[in-house]
């Protein structure tokens, strides 16, 4: 959204057009790192389970503790974040993660599962709504090529982390969990870095970390209000409709096409690699033509192919389920950072309001899909969630907050004497 320039005396606009690809780097890494953990619990259900004893009642009570501080905590740490600023509170967060796998490593008995559990989401809550605002700071102005360079590294953590936990934890047991705990070490010193370029930032500033807070909105606020709930009805269309394919893709292939475990993980591949290259150019094509306009393609313009798929041969299932993955996850880097500029100022509080509905509609999309799947069938599952795109035709009561310029980037007011913003 572009930002009037203010003439008003002594405020004079100095540029900040520069692109933190260096720090951006580092928040994707960490992003990585951070996401391959916390799908690694949800991947050693089996071996817990089987150790513990466990119902899959308990199962679930796992991943409600971890959903309700993965998820709830968010919007409350951003908010707080945003009125007051804490640097070092990443590498914090990680910590917290970093505790949560060397209990969940030695935990004796189930409650202690559920306090590493809790733990593990805790560090979730606080690293999500502070390293997107520092995405955001270290933009340059091209707010959605940062989003998506920071969601990325989220989404190749989330595929790798099961994988991993196939290779080193399933063979060797509850106690090589603790190895891990050297990759939460690893993104503490990244986020470390990070943070210490926030505080030499922020010290600098001597306003809000996002500057458009310093102006009056423009939208009424019954406006603002109707397209935060449209774009939450958005993210529950977007990631119920992808909690089908990364919880029951490989069911659904085996059980219509009659093919092997090996072929079918092939498939999800196949579609987890168009989701992250989907999220990578989502970001960047919203900074040129406008968020509102990816909104459109991404969440409508995939129904066609999720209409289709449930009645497509194998030839065809492969492709139809990488377009969609492309188009569908392109969507979320565009949401995101509409929802920032529909509320200048509240950064934090937003990127913790969206991650943490995106983490909790995949829990509850895949908890619903699943009891769905054992009444009426798996292929039924598809046919369903088929519809969820059409969602998008709210989307025509966005408002349009104008087209990002990838050339003129925001003018940032300070006060005199007129101070440029650190490197």
């Amino acid at each position: 959204m572009k930002i009037p320039s203010v003439a008003v005396s002594g405020i004079v606009p100095v540029r900040n057009d520069i692109t933190h690809f260096k720090v951006l780097g580092a928040i994707g890494f960490s992003h990585l790192l951070n996401d391959m953990i916390q799908s690694l619990l949800p991947a050693i259900y089996p071996l817990l389970k089987s150790s513990f004893s466990l119902s899959f009642t308990q199962i679930g009570l796992i991943t409600l503790t971890f959903q309700i501080t993965a998820s709830l905590l968010q919007p409350v740490v951003g908010l707080y974040t945003d009125y007051h600023p804490k640097p070092y509170s990443l590498a914090i967060g990680m910590g917290c993660t970093l505790l949560g796998l060397i209990i969940l490593s030695i935990a004796p008995n189930y409650g202690i599962l559920l306090v590493a559990a809790a733990m593990v989401g805790t560090g979730s809550s606080i690293f999500h709504p502070e390293s997107s605002r520092v995405a955001r700071m270290a933009s340059g102005g091209r707010y959605g090529l940062a989003q998506s360079i920071f969601q990325v590294g989220g989404n190749a953590g989330s595929a790798t982390g099961p994988l991993l936990a196939a290779l080193i934890v399933i063979p060797h047991g509850q106690h090589s969990i603790a190895w891990f705990s050297l990759v939460a070490l690893l993104a503490m010193l990244v986020l470390r870095q990070v943070g210490g370029w926030y505080k030499r930032r922020q010290s600098g500033m001597k306003r809000p970390a996002d500057s458009s807070a310093l102006f009056q909105r423009v939208l009424p606020a019954r406006t603002v209000a109707i397209s935060l709930l449209i774009l939450l009805v958005l993210i529950f269309s977007k990631f119920f409709y992808l909690a089908s394919l990364n919880s029951y893709y490989i069911f659904f292939l085996i059980n219509k096409f009659h093919i092997s475990v090996q072929s079918a993980q092939i498939y999800l591949f196949v579609f987890l690699s168009a989701v992250a290259l989907g999220t990578i150019l989502g970001g960047h094509i919203g900074d040129r033509i406008g968020r509102k306009r990816v909104i459109w393609v991404s969440i409508l313009g995939v129904s066609p192919f999720t209409l289709i798929l449930p009645y497509a041969n194998l030839a065809w299932t492969g492709p139809l389920t990488f377009v969609i993955g492309l188009i569908l996850a392109s969507a979320f880097p565009a949401i995101l950072v509409f929802a920032q500029e529909l509320l200048p100022g509240k950064v934090g509080m937003v990127a913790g309001l969206f991650f943490g509905l995106a983490f909790g509609m995949a829990g509850i999309g895949a908890g619903i899909m699943g009891k769905l799947a054992d009444v009426r069938g798996i292929e039924y599952v598809y046919q369903v969630c088929a519809f969820l795109p059409l969602f998008g035709l709210l989307t025509v009561f966005l408002p349009d907050i104008g087209r990002p310029s990838r050339k003129k980037h925001p003018l940032i007011p300070v006060a005199q004497p007129a101070m440029e913003l650190p490197e």
